[in-house]
């Protein structure tokens, strides 16, 4: 009975994910993530050129949003998207990612640790949006950085979240250098000119994205080795520290057009990217097999 139920609810989820529908609502997301990141870019270049009044993060695009006309509908749209970026990142960890080894276990295992990033984002979009407010990246990094001090092995946990954003943002400047994401694409579905120029976004868009979040991580694991929360710093005081560098405002202003760059991919990804999870398969190297022919199947494509 209960494997039953099991297979019931396994079922249902691949319908759901296979779902045209659910994969409008994916690509939605995407479209968010863009809207947040062309807005995170922008409020950072002001910031580089000494005119920022907001802090380049997800609140302060929030707030920018909120204060333009509509910003209530749109804010809900940008929460929504998010909600979909979550789900679609959690049912590549149950199904597998659309990729020829998307069913091994650390490509599921990202998928969820994405999921819940997501997730983290979505909540706080949603508190925002709701008048709860929230206090900026920064704030937040220092926060919940004490509250895990505070208790036993809170420190080595601080650490190990710092070395996972590191690793993450080495991981995306590496992946955007060997152009790995081409991969998720439906590149043969561009033009020539097409796929070179969102190669070219691609690049420049996740290696930024990469560094930003890389020096997250290196902030946090500051504070987690020198037992000092007020270390921690989050999208904005990173941003901010690059315009303490010898280079000066100047670099900030080049890692800003890089997140710019990388809202402009986003929406590229939202158009191209294959958001549909693998369907049968065995794990391990993602080589499913159905029937005789053995070939991997995957939930319908979205056109």
């Amino acid at each position: 009975m209960t494997t039953n139920a099991a297979d019931g609810v396994e079922r249902a989820g691949r319908q759901v994910a296979g779902h045209k529908a659910f994969h409008v609502f994916c690509r939605s997301g995407l479209v968010a993530r863009g809207v947040l990141y062309l807005l995170i870019g922008w409020l950072a270049v002001q910031i580089g050129l000494g005119d920022g009044g907001q802090e380049a993060d997800k609140q302060g695009a929030l707030q920018t949003v909120a204060d333009k006309p509509g910003g209530t509908v749109m804010l809900w749209l940008l929460t929504a998207g998010f909600a979909g970026l979550a789900l679609w990142r959690f049912s590549e960890a149950a199904f597998g990612q659309p990729t020829a080894d998307g069913r091994k276990a650390t490509k599921r295992l990202a998928s969820f640790g994405r999921g819940v990033f997501y997730s983290a984002g979505f909540v706080t979009m949603l508190n925002f949006v709701l008048g709860q407010g929230g206090n900026s990246s920064n704030e937040q990094s220092k926060t919940y950085t004490a509250r895990a001090m505070e208790h036993t092995g809170g420190r080595w946990l601080v650490l190990a979240v710092g070395i996972g954003f590191f690793a993450w943002g080495v991981g995306s400047v590496v992946g955007a250098v060997r152009r790995k994401f081409l991969e998720r694409l439906n590149t043969g579905r561009m033009g020539r000119r097409t796929r070179t120029v969102v190669k070219t976004l691609g690049v420049v868009g996740r290696a930024s994205r990469g560094i930003v979040f890389g020096g997250v991580g290196v902030f946090l694991g500051y504070a987690a080795v020198t037992f000092d929360p007020g270390k921690a710093k989050g999208l904005d005081g990173t941003l901010r520290q690059f315009a303490g560098t010898p280079a000066g405002p100047w670099l900030l202003v080049v890692v800003a057009v890089g997140l710019l760059v990388f809202g402009a991919y986003s929406f590229c990804e939202a158009r191209w990217r294959k958001v549909e999870a693998v369907r049968n398969g065995s794990p391990g190297r993602g080589r499913g097999r159905t029937g005789r022919g053995g070939a991997r199947r995957l939930l319908p494509q979205v056109r």
